[in-house]
């Protein structure tokens, strides 16, 4: 992996102001589902999840170009994403390649961001963020 910008201290906490919105169990985090729905001409639109407020604005900060990774690996950072020993121990720049996975999944498979907020795999990298931000303090 290639290092991106420097992150600074106030980006992390950007997210960081997150977690305790996200760090609920069995938390929605979907919100809703559109579609599935006649049109009028017969046609039936397919579902989608409609996010709650508070987990747009976390993709927004999380897809930010500081916490991109412009040369990741989806495979390999979707193992990473599902390993918790990996995060426990994760750099900066791993995190920031996790980010990117999970940001960047929702173009490819709608739901995506819920299901990554769900499992837990976003509150665990966000709780790892946090032990690196305390670090630096």
């Amino acid at each position: 992996m290639v290092e991106g910008q420097a992150i600074t201290a106030e980006q992390i906490d950007e997210l960081l102001r997150f977690l305790p919105l996200l760090d609920i169990p069995g938390r929605d985090c979907y919100g809703a589902s559109g579609g599935l729905e006649n049109t009028g001409d017969g046609a039936i639109t397919f579902p989608y999840p409609i996010y709650p407020e508070d987990v747009l604005q976390f993709y927004a900060a999380a897809g930010q170009s500081c916490w991109s990774d412009y040369t990741y690996h989806p495979a390999e950072a979707a193992r990473r994403v599902h390993d918790d020993a990996f995060i426990a121990r994760a750099t900066l720049d791993e995190l920031r390649t996790m980010l990117t996975y999970c940001v960047r999944g929702e173009r490819f498979s709608e739901g995506h961001w819920g299901a990554m907020l769900e499992s837990g795999r976003v509150v665990a990298i966000l709780k790892r963020l946090r032990v690196l931000r305390e670090q630096i303090r």
